[in-house]
């Protein structure tokens, strides 16, 4: 059981006061959801032209947020960041002190969060011959993403990781994002919990592993919700004031 948080963002001047607020409401979805993992926190901002700059370490959330790398990282979130990723850990498999190990997960151009357990990982790894950089489970979700040309970000692309993914056993809600389509983000949710708030004045859709802070924080919004169980789906932040929450193309994972 980990913690996923995110907020899709589109790519915007904003006031000073919304990036307070933004970076506040970030870092608040972080620190509760250390309940869900306390072995290691990450930190990844993503760049519209595809920078990717990541902090993660062994330690709590509640600490995590008090390092100047984490304020600093996160303070340069600015108009062109498309995504804020970050991930609570509980090790199931790897040790969180070979921070390798730890979320966000690089695999090539793709970054990545899971919670969940996968169980075929190893085999997998052997029988297709795949990099591994870490002993993480989680690692073999981006690998199969690494090697998809997101060329057509849409059905046909969301069917061809659905062919690959088919393949891992396990439990595997994840977000992830590729340097090659910066402004893209896929999420699925296949056992494990993950929610969404659609912000209109920010412009943001902010995700959660847990439903309970989404209610606390954005009080009783009308746009809190669970994202649909077995759905691969693509969210567009350069189309977020056009579709909010709505993902602009899924397809059934099963």
């Amino acid at each position: 059981m980990c913690g996923i948080v995110a907020t899709l963002l589109y790519p915007q001047e904003r006031e000073k006061k919304d990036w307070i607020a933004i970076r506040d409401s970030f870092t608040q979805n972080l620190v509760f959801n250390e309940e869900r993992g306390a072995a290691a926190t990450g930190l990844a901002v993503v760049q519209s032209d595809g920078e990717v700059r990541v902090y993660k370490a062994a330690v709590k959330a509640s600490e995590f947020v008090q390092t100047c790398q984490y304020q600093q990282l996160l303070a340069e979130a600015d108009s062109h960041t498309t995504l804020i990723l970050g991930h609570t850990r509980i090790p199931t498999k790897g040790d969180p002190a070979y921070n390798g190990n730890n979320h966000p997960l690089q695999a090539g151009p793709i970054f990545g969060v899971h919670n969940g357990i996968i169980d075929n990982d190893d085999a997998l790894f052997d029988l297709l011959c795949l990099p591994r950089d870490a002993q993480v489970d989680s690692e073999i979700i981006f690998r199969f993403l690494e090697r998809i040309a997101p060329t057509n970000t849409g059905v046909e692309y969301l069917k061809a990781v659905r062919s690959q993914l088919q393949q891992i056993q396990g439990q595997f809600t994840f977000l992830a994002c590729d340097q090659r389509r910066p402004e893209i983000l896929l999420v699925l949710r296949h056992g494990n919990p993950i929610s969404t708030h659609f912000h209109e004045a920010w412009n943001a859709l902010i995700f959660s592993s847990s439903y309970v802070f989404l209610r606390k924080f954005f009080g009783s919004s009308p746009d809190i919700d669970i994202v649909e169980q077995d759905q691969l789906m693509l969210f567009d932040a350069p189309a977020l004031p056009r579709l909010g929450s709505r993902s602009f193309a899924s397809v059934s994972f099963c």
